[in-house]
């Protein structure tokens, strides 16, 4: 179990107790190969069935379209360089919005260094990306696909995921939707050709990840395939860990009205305080149209790791977009693509359970913590 101060899951959610049934479960009579004949790998192919109809269900997509893989990272490569797979012929462009997450631009990368091209088209200081950017950006010829997070993983703002992907129609270019913060919390506009999401993010085991390929999307298997998942994802399936993140992501899908009501109240008090409590701070995402978990604000003249490590010897775990908080040493291309300050950055994004007194605890304790990391650093009196 996460402790009370845990407020990281946009990184990952502690295990759901549903998923934790459905794994003992699926560990008990999941363990044969499902593509065998004999009666243990019959009852297995039983639960990847299952698992998959009711992924399907929840989604509401139909249960061939719905395939598992290995984690998110492969679902997203899977999906933004399968469509551009299907579109060689007509083109090799691939645009994206500016804050896509990191395995998407990696993906655009890896496409580019092989003869592609790709396109960013920016955001506004919200985090929003520019429809009308994205629109201009399609029409100029030799567009393979498009890619389009459906929520900023980072600052919570929604993306216009249904106004581009009509555009997408508009030009025919299939849509690529990273839908990895929004699965089991709100659905996803429709108009999109691949989805992809990581059952990690939403109460499912680690070593999930979804792949949804619409009917009639010109998608191609960018890699070697086998006879696995209609050949989309090679290898056998980690079933019990399949099992236990379908059953997650119905859970957590029939909870989500409740969660989304107590986490918005909670994220706008946050929002609020922090703003009013603690100096030289910049709160960042749009303030109404956001996941309601998540929210983002960065701190001048404080350090981004130091604050990371002081909340969490304090017993908060929050995570940061700062350029000190990881190996790359780079600040969040989501901060800079947004033009905000990306300095002292903390993310929270709360567990649909979080205890309330422990948000007021957090909300007590910051003004001290910010303080006292500015007098170390000598930056006071500025």
């Amino acid at each position: 179990m996460a402790g009370n101060g845990y407020f990281d899951v946009a990184a990952g959610a502690p295990l759901h107790p549903v998923a934790r049934e459905a794994l003992a479960v699926a560990l008990a009579d999941g363990w044969a190969d499902p593509a065998r004949l004999y009666t243990q790998a019959r009852r297995a192919r039983q639960l990847l069935d299952a698992a998959r109809a009711a992924t399907a269900e929840t989604l509401g997509v139909r249960a061939d379209e719905v395939a598992f893989c290995a984690n998110g990272t492969q679902a997203c490569h899977l999906g933004v360089l399968g469509l551009l797979e299907g579109r060689r012929r007509v083109g090799g462009t691939l645009v994206h919005s500016a804050i896509e997450h990191s395995a998407v631009l990696h993906a655009a990368q890896w496409h580019a260094a092989r003869g592609g091209a790709a396109v960013s088209v920016p955001v506004d200081r919200a985090g929003r990306v520019d429809p009308d950017a994205f629109t201009a950006a399609l029409a100029n010829g030799g567009v393979g696909a498009a890619a389009l997070i459906a929520a900023s993983h980072e600052v919570g703002t929604v993306q216009p995921v249904a106004t581009v992907a009509a555009a997408c129609d508009r030009t025919g270019v299939p849509l690529y939707v990273d839908a990895a913060q929004c699965l089991g919390r709100q659905p996803v506009p429709a108009g999109w050709s691949v989805l992809s999401g990581s059952a990690h993010k939403w109460g499912g085991p680690p070593g999930v990840g979804l792949l949804v390929v619409r009917t009639g999307a010109r998608w191609v298997a960018p890699f070697p395939t086998d006879e696995r998942e209609s050949g989309r994802a090679a290898g056998a399936p980690a079933l019990p860990a399949i099992v236990a993140a379908a059953a997650a992501l119905r859970a957590v899908a029939a909870e989500s009205a409740a969660a989304d009501a107590r986490l918005r109240t909670l994220v706008d008090r946050v929002r609020a305080t922090v703003a009013a409590t603690v100096p030289d701070v910049e709160v960042v995402g749009d303030p109404v149209d956001r996941l309601a978990h998540l929210v983002t604000f960065s701190v001048l003249y404080v350090d981004g790791e130091a604050l990371v490590h002081e909340l969490d010897r304090l017993g908060f775990a929050v995570s940061s977009g700062s350029s000190c908080t990881s190996s790359t040493l780079e600040p969040s291309h989501v901060l800079v693509a947004m033009g905000v300050l990306s300095h002292g950055n903390v993310r929270l994004s709360l567990p649909a359970d979080v205890d309330e007194t422990e948000v007021d605890r957090f909300l007590a304790v910051l003004p001290g913590v910010v303080a006292r990391l500015r007098a170390q650093s000598g930056a006071v009196g500025l």
